[in-house]
């Protein structure tokens, strides 16, 4: 595919991502939304995808960029949206699956609904929106796929059984896919970030988030912003000679052998 500039933009930005086509789901808030325009101002042509779809577009024509409509756990749909942008971008070299979702319940009353729409999207939507883009990324013979995870993949969590077991599903599947796709010099890494300011997190009482401040070292919550920083660099060439591996971007939390209760 050849590379060409959306025609609303009439040209390409420069910066360390000029001329590369990025793809992020999730893209509309938080985490997603701070990596798009992290992108964006590196000079990437980033596809924003939300569930809502106004927010989506609403986003790229902040940054430039194309908006989808894109529920992940649907094959068939992040197929096609991923196929669009690739083929209006001419190419497609950095994939984050970004997207997730929580339906918080202790196992004993969690409901079947709850689990499997935690994992069609945390762990299914992964897997949906990989082989999309590795259909254009084998030919290309190149591309970096970054997946997000969580924390609470490495130490559990009371009440999240089905988020923690997607997470910890999304490192495994980091880890296989990385092999599978070496030879074609395409990389697979994961970023696990701790607590984060985000609307996840916004609705913590300060008696919870009190008690996670004290056990995490750096003594505060991520800005997205930091974590976002872990992702351009493993999408970039800096990153060249890493595969399958997982970056924890967590102010110091759950470091080897240490872990918080909840």
């Amino acid at each position: 595919m050849s590379r060409r500039p959306w025609p609303e933009q009439g040209g390409w930005p420069v910066g360390r991502f000029e001329g590369r086509a990025v793809f992020i789901t999730g893209s509309t808030r938080g985490i997603g939304l701070a990596a798009a325009r992290a992108f964006a101002s590196e000079g990437a042509l980033v596809g924003v995808a939300s569930r809502n779809g106004s927010d989506a577009d609403r986003v790229a024509r902040s940054i430039g960029g194309r908006g989808y409509e894109l529920d992940v756990s649907d094959r068939a749909l992040a197929d096609s949206v991923i196929t669009d942008f690739a083929e209006r971008a001419g190419r497609l070299d950095v994939l984050v699956n970004n997207a997730g979702i929580t339906r918080d319940r202790m196992l004993s009353r969690m409901e079947d609904a709850d689990w499997e729409a935690v994992m069609g999207t945390n762990l299914t939507g992964v897997k949906n929106c990989t082989r999309a883009a590795l259909t254009v990324m084998v030919r290309a013979r190149g591309g970096r796929i970054i997946n997000v995870a969580s924390t609470r993949a490495l130490v559990g969590s009371v009440g999240q059984a089905n988020y923690a077991s997607s997470k910890g599903g999304v490192l495994s599947f980091t880890k296989s896919v990385a092999r599978e796709v070496a030879t074609r010099n395409i990389t697979v890494n994961a970023v696990v970030p701790g607590f984060t300011e985000t609307d996840m997190t916004v609705g913590l009482d300060e008696k919870t988030r009190g008690h996670f401040m004290d056990n995490i070292p750096l003594g505060r919550f991520a800005m997205p912003a930091e974590i976002v920083r872990a992702m351009v660099f493993l999408a970039s060439d800096d990153a060249s000679y890493m595969t399958g591996q997982t970056l924890r971007v967590n102010g110091g939390l759950a470091m080897h052998g240490w872990t918080v209760s909840a």
